[in-house]
């Protein structure tokens, strides 16, 4: 076994390699840009090494320097983590012939099943059903045309080096094929450093769902069951699970077989996934296979209580698989939400800066301890008060629950996105919440199409509908209620001035351009105790109690005698006396106030924001890498106007009317941040 590992990557899949190599009592290098210098996998790791600049062709992508850096250190062997140089070939192969070991497949293994073009045509050779389209690389964005008319639109277009949505676009027509693989190919060469593109027919109503495989130095292959992952957004998965609750045990039978087969064919060895298209019917078509570690490999390990990266350490250090296939188990439910940095309010827009509060539910099961199970697990690779960088994915953290069954899994993930507080960049846990709660989420019955089907004009605050409305404006109304018990309990009050608690309220729910619900309500104590309120509200009575300290933000208690969890912070961007109460996924700003402070507010007139529709801002910090109108040019609604780079995807501002340029404020190469004026017009 190993004396000392270097994890070539950064973030959470960083953190989550090092806390198995310490369980395994192997030392760990870590690796870091300038970005990097102060994160959570630095911090965690036995050494590190700098390697370079903030972007990733600067540093993560720097093959000689993290060779020079296993040197350096004494690694024997490289944990490539997934993204960056996972799945390079030539960076497989040459830290093979430095005498490192690769903790992942061999080089041969991936050049076959890494390329997606090569795979497509090895499974063709195998008789694995495949997906009709062109598996050889396009030269041009005119011959990208007229192959995707004569497979007939809708078509994907993906670079062959692709993975994690990066390089890929889908076409419904000849002008969304021309530009698609031209945004495809800029994306693939700065990710991957290969531009290659191919185009195939796009399934339309297709489920994700993916086969993890494992294979050793001996020859054997297993399949750990499948995962679920067709809650997608623009091709990025959202939520993940173990087990489907779609496909029968016959078809998982077929789709695992068929799996090891192919596995088998190119002598893989250590963890990878078989990814199919899976039909309506069950009919099930092999679409890549990635040789890898995935991001969602927690819900495999929840169901089978194996640790992926123990395994695969193992495998690479020359062990045999300790477990057949008759011994895979599957156990219990699993769900992964993705919390992302970036505002789903608006369409989702990276949001970069410091974590002000980072404050995750508690943990119940841990990486890399197997051994506890049915609770909460958050992997990440930030901490409260750290960056999240422009340079890098989005991705702040993973949220992985293990349930006795889907409903169960469900109903504690809703739990824990409740208790999971972020603040300084936006994150897309509202998001995550409306999804849970969807009733075509709950019965299983979802494509790889739901989001966009579902959340078509994007996602709005409206789109989170709560099943009971009436418990937050009671959550406000007894949160106000013990911020004034406390006030009254200050001494050297003026006599005769003192604060009163009081009974009777109204919630003043703050709506769109100054449109106010108000609600009147009475709160009075029950049972004596200092902490519980009896509210009364729209003709419903909520009995609350809560050991929650004031100040801090997650609030959990009883209402009714059920237990809640929810967020609750006093002062917000529309009024320093109003308190915002988060609870599944459902936020509302709320001012309680005495009823003759309610009649007087009615008469503060609305102050209207200012008309911005004159200037184009960028909606994200990012580096601003084309501008396409020139001053004094007139642009039609839907016309191409700049271009922003930012976490490693590449954003296009289109005009949302017609106009004329009148100045271009911002230059080409310019680091943008959030709501700068990029031009004006006329």
């Amino acid at each position: 076994m190993f004396t000392k590992i270097l994890i070539a990557n950064r973030g959470e899949i960083a953190c989550r390699v090092i806390a198995t190599a310490k369980k395994m009592g192997i030392a760990t290098v870590a690796v870091y840009s300038d970005a990097d210098k102060e994160a959570r996998h630095v911090k965690l790791a036995d050494e590190a090494v700098h390697i370079g600049a903030a972007p990733s062709r600067e540093s993560y992508l720097q093959a000689d320097r993290i060779i020079a850096a296993c040197k350096q250190t004494g690694a024997q062997a490289v944990h490539p983590g997934y993204g960056f140089l996972s799945e390079n070939e030539a960076f497989a192969k040459r830290v093979e012939e430095e005498g490192i070991v690769f903790i992942g497949p061999k080089h041969h293994s991936i050049a076959a099943m890494g390329d997606k073009i090569a795979s497509k045509k090895l499974a063709n050779e195998a008789q694995v059903s495949t997906i009709p389209g062109w598996n050889d690389a396009i030269e041009s964005a005119e011959r990208a045309v007229e192959i995707a008319r004569d497979i007939g639109y809708p078509v994907m277009i993906k670079a062959s080096a692709g993975g994690g949505g990066k390089g890929l676009r889908v076409a419904y027509n000849d002008k969304e094929a021309l530009e698609g693989f031209t945004s495809c190919r800029n994306e693939a060469r700065n990710s991957f450093g290969d531009d290659r593109i191919f185009i195939e027919k796009f399934v339309q109503e297709p489920r994700h769902i993916e086969i993890q495989v494992l294979g050793d130095s001996q020859g054997n292959v297993i399949y750990l069951n499948e995962r679920e992952c067709s809650i997608q957004r623009r091709h990025q998965k959202v939520i993940e699970e173990a087990p489907s609750p779609f496909i029968s045990d016959a078809t998982r039978k077929a789709m695992g077989e068929q799996a090891v087969a192919l596995a088998k064919a190119v002598n893989y060895q250590s963890a990878g996934t078989v990814e199919f298209v899976v039909g309506k019917d069950q009919d099930f078509y092999f679409l890549e296979m990635n040789t890898r570690l995935q991001v969602e490999h927690p819900v495999t390990e929840c169901i089978t209580g194996l640790d992926l990266v123990e395994l695969m350490i193992r495998v690479a250090a020359g062990e045999p698989l300790p477990l057949t296939q008759a011994d895979v188990r599957r156990d219990g439910w699993a769900i992964e939400c993705r919390i992302n940095a970036e505002d789903p309010f608006r369409n989702f827009l990276p949001s970069t800066g410091r974590l002000v509060r980072f404050q995750p539910p508690e943990e119940s099961m841990f990486q890399a301890d197997t051994t506890r199970k049915l609770g909460v697990r958050v992997d990440t690779g930030v901490y409260e008060g750290g960056e999240i960088p422009m340079y890098y994915d989005s991705m702040i953290a993973k949220l992985i629950v293990h349930g006795q069954d889907r409903e169960d899994a469900i109903h504690k993930m809703r739990a824990a996105l409740n208790g999971f507080v972020i603040r300084g960049v936006g994150s897309n846990i509202p998001f995550q919440a409306a999804l849970l709660a969807h009733p075509r989420f709950v019965a299983g019955d979802f494509n790889t199409g739901f989001i966009a089907e579902n959340y078509s004009q994007g996602f709005a605050s409206q789109d989170v509908p709560h099943d009971d409305p009436l418990f937050l404006v009671a959550l406000a109304a007894y949160m106000n209620r013990r911020y004034r018990a406390r006030a009254s309990g200050i001494s050297g009050q003026l006599a005769g001035h003192n604060v009163k608690v009081g009974e009777q309220f109204v919630v003043v729910v703050m709506g769109h351009e100054g449109r106010n619900e108000h609600h009147a309500v009475s709160v009075t104590d029950f049972q004596g105790s200092s902490g519980s309120s009896a509210v009364s509200v729209g003709g419903k009575s909520y009995q609350i109690g809560s050991a929650a300290t004031l100040g801090q933000i997650r609030v959990q208690g009883q209402c009714n005698g059920a237990g809640f969890t929810a967020q609750v912070e006093r002062g917000t961007p529309r009024s320093p006396l109003a308190l915002r109460i988060s609870h599944n996924g459902t936020q509302i700003d709320a001012m309680v106030l005495s009823p003759l402070g309610a009649r007087l507010h009615t008469l503060m007139p609305y102050k209207a924001p200012p008309d911005l529709s004159k200037f184009l801002l960028s909606p994200m910090p990012g580096l601003l890498v084309d501008v396409a109108v020139q001053p004094g040019q007139a642009v039609q609604a839907g016309e191409k106007l700049a271009v922003i780079e930012a976490m490693k995807m590449e954003n296009i501002l289109f005009a949302t009317q017609d106009g004329v340029v009148g100045k271009v404020v911002a230059g080409k190469g310019e680091s943008l941040a959030v709501d700068q004026v990029i031009l004006e017009f006329q």
